[in-house]
């Protein structure tokens, strides 16, 4: 979240950060969108009944500030198919693999255990299915001898930071779209985003 944040101070960054939802009232990365002016929002998914309740309100909340582009920044709940379908090509999302790899959690531990030498990252637009969908960018980065997930996740995270903001770049100008689920480079126009973040941990 502080990456793409950082990034869109740039005058000539195509994207404007308009709002920031959190489902977590405690998540520290709420303050750090605060000092830097950005509304923030609570939708707490623990205040709904089900995950529908909970989308309706995210999408509800989407629209009245008038967003026109996603970034799930370590946005961990898994969304319903009528809200992803709403946002379909409209929903950013980066996972700490070389997708298709290492599909949901414990990516840098799994990754250890199965010996690979390349790990990394991954910004793919949002599909239904889990850690799903066209891929805009990725990152790789070598497993070093010695690796323990705590340190190839540090690197992987700092390579996050650079390939997300770029990513966003290209679809908020208008650089890519979607042709048969595959991303394809076009021209440019000017979006608004909106960030799901948890914590900054």
């Amino acid at each position: 979240m502080q990456a793409l944040i950082e990034a869109a101070k740039s005058a000539n960054y195509p994207a404007e950060i308009a709002l920031v939802i959190s489902n977590r009232p405690k998540a520290k990365g709420i303050e750090f969108a605060k000092e830097n002016n950005i509304p923030v929002q609570i939708i707490d998914h623990k205040s709904f009944e089900n995950r529908d309740e909970f989308d309706n309100a995210l999408n509800e909340a989407l629209n009245a500030a008038n967003i026109e582009l996603l970034c799930n920044a370590g946005f961990k709940r898994l969304l319903g198919k009528d809200f992803v379908e709403k946002w379909r090509n409209k929903q950013l999302n980066i996972h700490p693999s070389l997708l298709p790899a290492f599909k949901g959690l414990n990516t840098h531990e799994r990754a250890l255990e199965t010996d690979v030498k390349i790990a990394g990252c991954t910004v793919h637009f949002v599909r239904f299915e889990m850690d799903e969908g066209p891929i805009i960018a990725q990152a790789a980065v070598p497993v070093l001898q010695g690796d323990t997930p705590k340190t190839l996740g540090a690197r992987v995270l700092e390579a996050e930071h650079q390939i997300y903001p770029e990513a966003l770049r290209k679809v908020a100008s208008g650089q890519v779209k979607i042709v048969g689920e595959r991303l394809v480079e076009i021209s440019q126009q000017s979006e608004q985003t909106a960030l799901f973040s948890p914590p900054i941990e």
